[in-house]
């Protein structure tokens, strides 16, 4: 079945690509092979030059980058611009820091010397989604690149060309062909690429279903999996945030990305004696908010990524009001070619009311009264997933408890959840496990090898 690339903005199809034949997958699967031990061996310099100027690619090409990403996934496109700086930010921050992360660590440990060396493992299959379709896969490939890896990309399929592009950037910069290689290939050729033995390790974003097979398919091989999952952010306000501030980051948060993103905000907990005040100025600001042509500067909010997604949020919305649940903005598709659904916002959320308990992915935002900080972490705890947890509150009592109790892999304290190439990104419970950015994302794509001379 052919690849296809619509826009979802207006249906229209904007290409149709072949997918990979055995041949092709072989071909390129050879080609990283036979280039990963040269590409070890290049100098730490030498791969910071290519990086950064890979970096200088993005930069420059920000523009073009960035009508690429919209008119595949229908992000607006100031949006759009930023992801591919973000890139490039990414780029840097490895290029200018993989040598002293991966440097030789000294152990003390009695006479003689110990220490830790940080090695390069292999081929390494990225598995990325179609949301940030550049920033997901750079912040992976610019750290287990400089950390001399080669990388595969398996992306979406819904955004080839932006995967083409992707690997373009990384010949215009000058790696070797096979250092990072994009695999257009559909969901059920991906444990067939992963059990290959030429294969070391494999990262994943995505859904919990995609996240189950291939960390199956990785265990079957004995081969180390990153899983980034899908995640039920807790945005927690108490009596001591500053409000305005809480509410306008709060409709920032939620609608990040046209509301498809694995950080975004999706269940606000207000304390009692604010959320009546709250829910008045969330609810006008959401109401508020531009929906519109994703290439129009103006508008805030784009469509979401293609008819099933919207056919999955309109349904689970519709499911949550029969529940209970109360509508208090949105609630309904925005008819016309495109795949747009109005902001949305609800409350009195009732337990068996999907809202409650699954991965609301667009423009939806589930609003929960609590008493106060020990409510507010038990209904945020309530949840299979764990990625991240912003919290608003002046009280540096209740800060020091939400950060020791919220089940989550990041928290926020009076700021919106963001990834940033210097922080480690990810999350426990069912959102996955390892990590990317930071330290640890260089550390997770390389043999820790022990070494010990008496």
């Amino acid at each position: 079945m052919a690849i296809r690339s619509v826009n979802p903005a207006t249906g229209e199809m904007l290409g149709s690509f072949d997918p990979l034949d055995e041949a092709g997958i072989e071909s390129r699967l050879r080609l990283a092979a036979a280039t990963f031990p040269e590409y070890r061996r290049m100098p730490f310099a030498e791969r910071a030059r290519l990086m950064t100027r890979a970096a200088e690619i993005l930069e420059a090409g920000q523009d073009q980058f960035g009508r690429l990403m919209t008119s595949e996934m229908g992000k607006p496109l100031q949006a759009a611009r930023q992801e591919a700086a973000k890139c490039a930010s990414a780029c840097r921050y490895y290029a200018a820091h993989a040598e002293r992360l991966l440097a030789d660590e000294p152990v003390e440990a009695g006479a003689g010397l110990s220490y830790i060396r940080y090695q390069p493992i292999g081929p390494v299959l990225a598995i990325m989604p179609w949301n940030f379709p550049f920033w997901q896969v750079f912040r992976f490939a610019a750290p287990a690149l400089m950390a001399g890896n080669v990388g595969l990309l398996k992306h979406a399929s819904n955004v080839p060309q932006c995967a083409l592009a992707i690997q373009e950037i990384f010949r215009k910069a000058g790696f070797p062909e096979g250092a990072f290689q994009t695999l257009l290939i559909g969901s059920d050729r991906v444990a067939r690429v992963l059990e290959d033995p030429r294969i070391a390790a494999a990262t994943l974003t995505g859904s919990e279903a995609a996240g189950s097979q291939v960390a199956a398919a990785a265990g079957r091989a004995i081969k180390k999996v990153v899983l980034e999952l899908g995640g039920s952010d807790p945005f927690i306000v108490m009596p001591s945030a500053d409000l305005p501030a809480a509410v306008a980051t709060g409709v920032q948060a939620r609608l990040v990305n046209n509301g498809q993103s694995c950080i975004a905000a999706k269940r606000f907990l207000v304390a009692e004696p604010v959320a009546e005040e709250f829910e008045r100025r969330f609810v006008a600001a959401m109401k508020a908010v531009r929906v519109g042509d994703p290439m129009d500067e103006a508008t805030e909010v784009g469509p979401l990524a293609s008819a099933e997604m919207l056919a999955t949020l309109d349904d689970q919305v519709r499911r949550s009001a029969a529940a209970g649940a109360r509508i208090l903005t949105g609630g309904r598709r925005l008819y016309g070619p495109g795949c747009y659904y109005a902001p949305t916002v609800l409350a009195d959320i009732p337990e068996s009311a999907p809202a409650y308990s699954e991965e609301i992915f667009g423009p939806v935002a589930a609003l929960y009264r609590v008493r106060d900080a020990v409510d507010a972490i038990r209904l945020a705890n309530a949840t299979r997933f764990g990625l991240g947890a912003s919290v608003w509150t002046n009280d540096s009592a209740e800060r020091e408890r939400f950060i020791e109790e919220i089940e989550a892999g990041m928290v926020f304290v009076n700021e919106m959840v963001v990834s940033d190439p210097r922080l480690p990104f990810g999350g426990v419970k069912r959102s996955g496990y390892g990590r990317e950015l930071g330290v640890p994302g260089i550390r997770e794509f390389v043999n820790l090898k022990t070494v010990r001379i008496n």
